[in-house]
């Protein structure tokens, strides 16, 4: 057997295989004898026009107390409004302390 052949018969077998296995899958498909109702609307009745699907929405249950401002609000420090720059508004860090020299040592004083 040539191997275009060999080829042509394993390409072959595979797709008999596949369409054997989705055959299988579609099986319990066409074997359902349960009868498909058809979908009716509900029957009108007379109370006149239609009606809304919307829920309504409903009052909230526990309002929370306090109100605004919250008690232990506290405001913050800088308002970012306009176009003022963040670091223009908040005031520049503390320096350090120049630290006083220790005194000159002089070689009679060492122990």
């Amino acid at each position: 057997m040539g191997e275009e052949t060999l080829i042509v018969v394993i390409f072959g077998g595979l797709h008999l295989l596949g369409i054997g296995f989705a055959m299988l899958l579609l099986l319990p498909l066409l074997r359902d004898e349960r009868v498909v109702s058809t979908w009716a609307p509900p029957e009108e009745d007379d109370s006149g026009g239609g009606g809304n699907d919307r829920v309504t929405p409903e009052p909230p249950r526990d309002p929370t107390p306090g109100g605004l401002p919250l008690p232990d609000a506290v405001p913050a420090r800088v308002r970012l409004r306009g176009t003022v720059r963040l670091g223009d508004l908040t005031p520049p860090p503390a320096r350090r302390r120049e630290h006083v020299p220790a005194p000159e040592r002089t070689p009679e004083q060492v122990p």
